[in-house]
């Protein structure tokens, strides 16, 4: 007897497809959901790991012209009001403000440094909620898999147990399937959640180091006004 259960046992496709087939509605659509949600994260993570490698070779570009010695104005007047930069945006937005603060006469309108830092930590705002766009959806699917997965494996084995009771027949053959396709379940889940988790990590703490520069980018320009504002 023990010898017919292991050979039915055997000629079983456990593959990842057959298992998928055999599972119930519910746990195919659970697996599918998670299925989905893994790719939804990668996408995610491959998009911002190229802004952000793009955004630090900007800030390193536009920091080396903005300390270069040219003037201001030239540069402001180079890049123009509307740039492609993240850098580059927070820099047009104090000169702008910088600009609207001259009266006709030459003179300067009071509160020019307020308005000018205002100005700066608007368009520094902006920049950090573009930067942390999509890192939400990580947080979620994170957090949420492994619950998701567990229920679609709690249904597949409660459903294995269901045709254990209506065969009468604990064999390994009928056992098997049933909890092998549970589990498939879970096994996605902490596929989706686990790379999700460590890169929401990863990508959280390199966007606040890319608005962390621009803040200080912005302290020491609103120094540099500041000291002309004085002379």
């Amino acid at each position: 007897m023990e010898a017919e259960t292991l050979a039915m046992a055997q000629e079983m496709d456990f593959s990842l497809w057959a298992l998928y087939a055999r599972a119930t509605l519910i746990v195919k659509l659970v697996m599918l959901m998670l299925i989905v949600a893994s790719f939804w994260a990668w996408s995610i993570i491959i998009q911002k790991i190229i802004v952000y490698r793009k955004a630090r070779a900007e800030a390193e570009a536009f920091d080396r012209r903005f300390w270069s010695g040219d003037p201001l104005d030239e540069l402001f007047d180079e890049i123009g009001t509307e740039p492609d930069g993240q850098s580059e945006r927070v820099f047009a937005a104090g000169m702008m403000e910088w600009r609207r603060s001259h009266r006709n006469d030459g003179g300067l309108i009071a509160g020019a440094t307020a308005r000018i830092d205002r100005s700066m930590d608007v368009a520094i705002a902006k920049e950090s909620e573009d930067l942390q766009s999509g890192l939400t959806i990580l947080a979620t699917i994170g957090s949420t898999a492994p619950f998701i997965g567990l229920f679609g494996t709690v249904w597949g084995i409660m459903n294995a147990f269901i045709e254990i009771a209506e065969q009468q027949n604990t064999n390994l053959a009928v056992v098997a399937p049933g909890i092998a396709e549970a589990l498939l379940a879970t096994g996605l889940g902490l596929l989706a959640a686990i790379p999700a988790v460590i890169f929401y990590n990863k990508l959280s703490a390199d966007a606040d180091r890319i608005v962390a520069s621009y803040e200080a980018f912005a302290d020491e320009f609103a120094t540099i006004l500041s000291r002309q504002l004085d002379s």
